[in-house]
């Protein structure tokens, strides 16, 4: 299968309302639309996670994750502009997202990814993809393909072929907030 067809096959089941199981720029992530309540209800679900904890989202482009919050403050794009690190920024006021998605604040962390894979993803899907570590809430995370579990590959309606034969440290994104008032926490490094 080539990476064009696996990227199409996960779109079809990400536009029906459906979970992946995808490569990402960190560690291999469970999808969805973060769009659709529904969608993102069945990845806590998954992930035997409580909805108090907001979810990741993916998406391709600066102009993408503006699309989300109602201001996106020129610190984060400047921390953007700098980090070498694969950083999700958590940002006040989010929109256009399912409610169910957001933190009890009204934040939510958002990421641009530049590997490939996720990156060509997100720009053909056209909307903000979530991503989550492919892992049951209070399990180790990942490291590649090969240490996912059998229950969760079996809990999801599509899992790429890309990336699979990976066998080497990934680790999750630095997480940073940057609050409405200017204030910056890291959340996570």
């Amino acid at each position: 299968m080539t990476v064009s067809q696996d990227i199409a096959n996960a779109i079809e089941v990400l536009k029906k309302g459906g979970v992946i199981l995808y490569p990402t720029d960190t560690v291999w992530g469970i999808g969805c639309d973060a769009t659709n309540s529904e969608a993102v209800a069945r990845v806590y679900a998954i992930k035997q996670r409580e909805d108090s904890k907001a979810l990741i989202c993916l998406v391709d482009s600066d102009a993408r994750l503006q699309r989300y919050f109602r201001v996106v403050p020129n610190v984060a794009w400047e921390l953007l502009d700098c980090v070498v690190k694969p950083t999700t920024v958590v940002l006040d006021d989010a929109v256009n997202l399912a409610p169910n998605l957001l933190a009890e604040d009204g934040s939510v962390g958002m990421r641009i990814t530049q590997e490939p894979f996720s990156k060509e993803l997100c720009y053909r899907f056209q909307k903000a993809i979530v991503s989550t570590s492919a892992n049951i809430s209070g399990e180790p995370t990942p490291q590649n393909f090969r240490d996912i579990s059998e229950e969760l590959l079996a809990k999801v309606d599509y899992v790429c072929m890309s990336r699979r034969q990976e066998h080497h440290a990934h680790t999750p994104s630095s997480v940073i907030k940057l609050g409405r008032d200017g204030e910056v926490s890291i959340i996570r490094k």
